[in-house]
């Protein structure tokens, strides 16, 4: 098993201010402080195209919240790996799983200089969350990681959470999206949860937004796929889906019926909550 000795080191304080990231754009896009002007102004250039952009961000944690809260109380689920963090604005993984469960273990993977830069509060919040400097896209170096393998327990079902992180990833960058995704389901135990969320391309009225906001993306951060239903299916392959299924964030089990139509950008992000078998 492989030892990765960058999961032991303190999170490097670099930051580059001067280029906007997505991890603090979608810190500024929840109302977050950890973020600035650059970021600020690439959300500003989101907002222009698809006036209701904050509603993925919003929409996004939103989903989160509700499919990590459905796995701890009612899956019983005590131990979640969660890939591609993020900063740590309100409202973690682990906030959500400890309050149901104050043993649930959460181990969070990201490579983001901004957010190994904040990372240490998080290991200082309590000593059942961690955080490791690793490529979620490159799934062997996540699952063979010795902290990884040290704090998860991979006998038991755990929590795999991808929640909007694949868009973020091209195969022209090494393996295609949906190996990436087989990987991590053939190495998590049967009876273990994905929760899932990737921007998506309707092939409907609403995909000339999507274009709009691609293009915005690749001159800016240089990510932002948006996949079809199809392509987005297939990195879900091998799993018994939770009704309803894949579906846009704010129909996966909201909290009442909804009073208002959803506004266009809500219709650009899916998401969904499988089992393995």
């Amino acid at each position: 098993m492989a030892d990765n000795a960058s999961s032991y080191s303190p999170p490097s304080a670099a930051i580059d201010t001067t280029r906007p990231s997505v991890a603090r754009a979608y810190d500024a896009a929840l109302g977050g402080k950890d973020n600035y002007e650059v970021d600020r102004q690439l959300l500003a250039q989101l907002n222009a195209a698809v006036p209701e952009v904050n509603i993925i961000a919003v929409s996004n944690r939103a989903f989160l919240v509700r499919a990590v809260r459905y796995l701890a109380r009612e899956a019983g689920i005590d131990q979640f790996l969660d890939c591609g963090s993020g900063l740590p604005t309100a409202e973690n993984t682990h906030q959500i799983a400890q309050r149901v469960n104050p043993g649930a273990r959460v181990v969070y993977i990201d490579n983001d200089p901004v957010v190994l830069a904040h990372g240490r509060a998080l290991l200082e919040d309590n000593e059942l969350t961690h955080l490791v400097d690793a490529n979620i896209f490159d799934p062997a170096a996540v699952l063979e990681n010795t902290f990884v393998r040290e704090h998860l327990d991979f006998t038991r079902p755990l929590g795999l959470l991808q929640v909007a992180t694949l868009h973020h990833h091209s195969a022209a960058e090494g393996l295609p999206p949906a190996e990436v995704m087989r990987a991590y389901i053939d190495a998590v135990p049967s009876g273990s949860y994905v929760v899932f969320s990737h921007f998506i391309n309707p092939e409907n009225e609403y995909s000339e937004i999507a274009e709009r906001v691609q293009g915005i993306l690749e001159n800016s951060i240089s990510r932002g796929f948006f996949r079809t239903r199809a392509e987005i299916m297939e990195m879900l392959s091998g799993l018994e889906l939770l009704e309803p299924g894949l579906v846009v964030n704010e129909d996966w089990w909201p909290l009442g019926p909804r009073s208002a139509p959803l506004p266009a950008a809500a219709n650009l992000i899916v998401g969904a909550v499988g089992r393995k078998p």
